[in-house]
């Protein structure tokens, strides 16, 4: 990073053409994580692992708190994907914590230049927290107040939640419409049929493929991706019964897409970025790169570029 805050975000991000392959992870703030918590995780991210972007997932709601997850950024060199956060209650808590971010956004002379998209989620489309109608005029809202910031607004979604029977199918193609990227949700253990992380490709690229050709070929995402090493803990639990969650397969997974790179560099719209979905199993029960214990469950060295 500058030295100072620079005067113009002209020239300040990379085109999305190059931010493909692996892009970095996403990361639960419900713990609310101290300043120095924040600082040391987003450089482990950055310099280990060669992460342009933390996915943030997840809610904090102590104040000033994505003040420290911008400083945290900037002293990273790294970017944040945002997100206004639903959670899974209902309710309009979601206003509150998008009013509290954007002020954060207008305020912090820092935070356009380490926010690169806002998001809303986790999955509101296949959650019905809000009409579709409804979300996809939250979005243009939003789109409209961070206008003069260059910060882009999605939705992060499953394929799944803009096709379900029940959806108003109109309703989410405007939702499809009104987003600036996509950030797709890819958990194919979850996925009718699964079997083991080496045969979920075709699982993949077929939902790729629906928000390529549905987006009219929009940058793309895969914001909350992953395959958990563990089942019947927590919302783990696939619907498969030849579904195999352990820890070699959430390697076998990582290292499919990392042999992919070429497939996804090749998708319309400036290729396919990948975040592997999380940070640390302390952030979510078997979806970590990390353990509990704080070291690598497994070798974890993905192409940023091919």
């Amino acid at each position: 990073m500058p030295g100072s805050v620079p005067s113009s975000l002209d020239n300040w991000w990379c085109d999305t053409s190059s931010e493909y392959a692996f892009v970095g992870f996403s990361y639960a703030v419900d713990a609310c994580q101290s300043l120095d918590t924040l600082k040391r995780e987003f450089k482990d991210i950055r310099n280990t692992f060669n992460g342009r972007y933390v996915r943030l997932y997840g809610a904090c709601d102590k104040k000033g708190f994505y003040d420290n997850v911008v400083d945290a950024a900037w002293d990273a060199g790294i970017g944040v994907h945002a997100l206004i956060w639903f959670g899974f209650d209902g309710g309009n808590i979601y206003k509150t914590r998008r009013d509290s971010l954007f002020n954060t956004l207008k305020s912090n002379p820092k935070a356009k230049f380490v926010t690169r998209v806002v998001q809303y989620g986790s999955e509101p489309l296949f959650d019905h927290v809000l009409p579709a109608k409804e979300l996809a005029k939250e979005v243009e809202s939003a789109k409209a107040t961070l206008s003069s910031l260059r910060i882009p607004v999605t939705v992060s979604e499953l394929s799944f939640g803009y096709t379900q029977p029940g959806q108003d199918k109109a309703g989410a193609m405007a939702v499809l419409k009104a987003i600036d990227f996509v950030d797709a949700h890819i958990l194919p253990l979850f996925a009718g049929g699964a079997s083991t992380a080496k045969n979920a490709w075709g699982n993949v690229m077929g939902d790729i493929k629906w928000f390529s050709e549905n987006s009219g070929g929009k940058k793309i995402y895969l914001s909350e991706n992953g395959w958990p090493s563990v089942k019947g803990q927590g919302n783990i639990n696939p619907q498969s019964r030849t579904a195999v969650a352990n820890v070699e397969n959430e390697k076998d997974y990582f290292d499919m897409l990392d042999s992919k790179c070429s497939d996804l560099k090749a998708v319309k719209g400036g290729g396919v970025g990948w975040f592997a979905h999380l940070y640390s199993d302390s952030q979510g029960m078997g979806y970590g790169i990390y353990g509990t214990n704080g070291k690598l469950k497994f070798p974890f060295k993905p192409r940023t570029s091919c």
